[in-house]
């Protein structure tokens, strides 16, 4: 295979999954091709963790500084240059890199998270300075932490049951037009290993009016300095059609890597998450039960 004409740097990790807990050995090799070949000052590799808040809500722009860039709260940063001053013959070369993921000042890491309006996001920088004459070259990598915790209390069960008169927010007019329902159901864990699925079971006892769908919507509530903002991550249908009176529905639902992550309860912000149960009826009209969950990862 013929060489590409130009100068490049890529970063390999010597885990293909880029997945690292904290006080682990994160190895890796800095790869660069230099075409014919070229003198440099030197490659910096900076390897940072940092909470971002965005202000791209209205409500939120005055908590995190008012501009669109929001605000950055660092809680791991490395830097080190993995190669001094020097040449590249022409053609590939590796340089190997490896250090400590572990927090600054004896900080906790939390969980790698992509959010809306708050991430905590791990990535690796490497910058080639060539000089005044050429090009900086830089290759930017995100890795992943995963920051489990010891195992809490057994598996807590939730039972519900939703009627008319368990809605709320419904005032008596609109009450009295509600077709008469009774749908009861059961998490098998409120609690739950962010590893393992969310599950548990719905019964529709009965219904006089006929059911189109039910759908699980998993729900991120992010808070900042007191402001809620409640965003969708994913919506599943686990039945679709007129579901059959007294038959038991699983629930089942896969928690998504990076945009879940344990349940986090700080000073000035929270990361927390939720499952709607949605019921749909034949005629459009559609009630949501709102079932409250913890996220953890087991040691």
């Amino acid at each position: 295979m013929a060489q590409a004409q130009t100068s490049s740097i890529d970063i390999r990790l010597k885990r293909q999954d880029r997945v690292y807990r904290p006080n682990e050995t994160l190895e890796g090799v800095c790869i660069v091709n230099a075409y014919k070949g070229w003198s440099h000052n030197g490659l910096k590799l900076v390897a940072d963790g940092i909470i971002h808040f965005s202000s791209a809500n209205r409500g939120l722009s005055q908590i995190v500084g008012g501009d669109s860039s929001g605000q950055q709260v660092p809680i791991f940063k490395i830097e080190t240059e993995i190669a001094g001053a020097g040449r590249f013959a022409e053609g590939l070369t590796e340089i190997p890199f490896e250090f400590q993921v572990c927090g600054q000042g004896g900080q906790a890491l939390l969980e790698s998270y992509h959010g809306v309006y708050i991430s905590v996001i791990y990535s690796i920088q490497v910058t080639c300075d060539r000089g005044m004459m050429k090009k900086a070259l830089h290759k930017d990598l995100e890795f992943i932490v995963e920051v489990p915790a010891p195992r809490g209390t057994d598996a807590v069960p939730a039972s519900f049951e939703i009627t008319p008169e368990s809605l709320e927010n419904v005032s008596q007019s609109v009450l009295a037009t509600i077709p008469r329902f009774k749908i009861s159901g059961r998490l098998h864990r409120s609690n739950c290993n962010i590893n393992q699925p969310f599950t548990g079971e719905i019964i529709i006892e009965s219904s006089v009016a006929p059911i189109r769908s039910l759908e699980l919507q998993l729900v991120r509530v992010e808070t900042i300095n007191s402001t809620r903002e409640a965003t969708e991550i994913q919506n599943i249908q686990i039945g679709e059609g007129n579901i059959c009176r007294e038959m038991v529905v699983p629930m089942y639902m896969v928690f998504p890597r990076l945009f879940s992550c344990p349940t986090v309860i700080a000073n000035s912000f929270r990361i927390e998450f939720e499952v709607n149960l949605i019921v749909v009826f034949g005629d459009g009209y559609m009630i949501t039960e709102n079932l409250p969950i913890t996220l953890s990862r087991d040691a």
